[in-house]
């Protein structure tokens, strides 16, 4: 096939049909756009007034198009004009010119399938490919050469090979496609993205599916799997179509923000919640909490050896103590929430051994968590093994971050794990980072379980939420700088090339 590249003229149109069709062959004719049919028909027919011409797009209706081609294929029209949906499927030997109008507009794999259309006989096969000089861009103009260079039978790997050689090899995420993954390797560039996630990021807790809550031995505040653990009353809402469809919204909102939003529109739409209701959201609200909090199992623990008094013990595989600082360090007063204790493993601290940051505590100006204590209670030395931690915490060292990628995937085969439970005792519960409310069980009685625990762990919630809109904020403001700063760059480098690349076909 001789492919050749010029700048669109009429007179060029006219010489390339009037060849094809002295020899007794038809043409194609191909337009981006449906719009542009109309007027290319009325250029055409101005240069051949007898001309007979088939029409093909993706808005004919249905069966027209295929007709169309059908007709055209047995010989009926000279001409067939269309859209690119002739690219694939269309093999007609009497077929040996192609004409393709703007064809900067289209992409390289578009491209070599219309030129396929035609050369499937024994004669000479002709394909143009007409372009908008005013409209080239420089990737354009590199698509064109390539179609031009690239015109040998067999030569499909080498124009995808050129087509990723043009476009790069993709950065997996983002807008552009710079090939940064090709550059880097895989491995390293995970681990760079990652670091940069963590960097943005105030909090980075683990996502939790599902928490397995065990308040009492009745299931208080417990959600099973099935669609029964939320159920509207039909008196409340009387049409079952409806009703199903407000449960179902109800059982996949993840926050609490948006539950009550919910139930603010229920209560607009239905009138007051019944009291059986107001127990179901309220478990959907504890569920919200505990999620955003990372906290996978929750459950009592003997707090002394005749088990009269039982701790509330609430798992979080994934919390370490740079989350829980900067959590307490945004609640009013900058004070841990008063009956919660975060309990952090040896493992998490430079001192190896058990800390706990006390509810109820001020956390210092400094930030040194003056209110972190070890269960020593060693006053002297607690200053500088918090300052130590923070430290930890904030690293930028390389081996620190592959140790968080090992916590990350560490915390969730803990997570994943979380719904065989059936108590705390059967776990050893001191590996893990925890927070703990003292003598739950003697303090709050069955029935009241719900309410207690979410009257301590909204506040801790609404700071949790609020950070990550406030990393959203972020991350698209850096997203929108960045995509800023690439169209400057990128309106300066083709300022400067755009002119030696259009004489390159003029």
């Amino acid at each position: 096939i001789i492919s050749a590249v010029e700048r669109f003229s009429e007179s060029l149109v006219a010489e390339a049909i009037s060849r094809e069709l002295n020899r007794g062959g038809q043409c194609f004719y191909v337009v981006p756009r449906i719009s542009m049919i109309k007027d290319a028909t009325k250029m055409i027919q101005n240069l051949f007034p007898g001309i007979r011409i088939a029409v093909a797009h993706g808005r004919m209706g249905a069966g027209a198009a295929e007709a169309s081609v059908e007709e055209f294929a047995e010989g009926n029209f000279d001409l067939l004009l269309a859209t690119t949906v002739i690219e694939n499927g269309v093999d007609i030997p009497s077929v040996n010119t192609i004409i393709i109008q703007d064809a900067q507009n289209y992409g390289m794999s578009t491209l070599y399938q219309l030129r396929g259309r035609v050369g499937r006989s024994n004669l000479q096969g002709y394909a143009y490919f007409l372009h908008d000089e005013v409209n080239l861009t420089e990737q354009a103009v590199a698509r064109l050469q390539a179609m031009a260079e690239l015109h040998q039978l067999g030569s499909g790997f080498d124009v995808a090979a050129r087509d990723l050689e043009i476009r790069g090899a993709g950065s997996l995420l983002g807008t552009e496609q710079s090939g940064m993954a090709e550059r880097v390797g895989f491995d390293l560039y995970m681990r760079m993205l990652k670091k940069s996630i963590r960097q943005l990021k105030a909090l980075d807790l683990p996502n939790v599916p599902r928490t397995n809550i065990m308040l009492s031995p009745h299931g208080e505040g417990g959600m099973d799997s099935s669609s029964s653990f939320f159920t509207i009353p039909a008196t409340y809402i009387p049409d079952k179509t409806e009703r199903e469809k407000e449960e179902g919204i109800a059982r996949i909102t993840e926050s609490t923000t948006k539950l009550v939003d919910l139930t603010n529109e229920w209560k607009s739409r239905f009138g007051p919640l019944p009291s059986s209701l107001k127990d179901q959201i309220k478990t959907l609200h504890l569920h919200a909490c505990t999620r955003a909090l990372g906290i996978d199992a929750i459950g009592l623990l003997d707090s002394c050896d005749d088990g009269s008094s039982q701790d509330l013990v609430l798992r979080s595989p994934g919390l370490r103590p740079r989350h829980w600082v900067t959590i307490c360090d945004s609640l009013p007063n900058r004070m841990a929430p008063a009956g919660l204790d975060a309990v952090f493993p040896g493992r998490f601290s430079p001192t190896e051994e058990e800390y706990v940051i006390l509810g109820g505590l001020e956390l210092e100006n400094t930030r040194e968590i003056m209110n972190l204590r070890r269960r020593s209670h060693d006053e002297q030395s607690t200053k500088a093994a918090a300052l130590a931690l923070l430290t930890t915490s904030s690293s930028d060292d390389e081996d620190d971050w592959d140790g968080f990628e090992d916590e990350e995937e560490e915390s969730m085969k803990d997570i994943s794990s979380a719904v065989n439970i059936k108590s705390l005792a059967d776990i050893d519960i001191d590996q893990y980072p925890r927070l703990v409310i003292d003598s739950f069980s003697r303090s709050i009685p069955e029935g009241k379980r719900v309410d207690a625990l979410l009257k301590i762990l909204l506040p801790v919630v609404n700071i949790v939420n609020a950070k990550h809109e406030e990393d959203k904020e972020k991350a698209t403001a850096a997203v929108q700088l960045r995509e800023r700063r690439e169209e400057i760059k990128k309106a300066q480098v083709q300022a400067k090339k755009n002119a030696r690349y259009r004489n390159d076909f003029v």
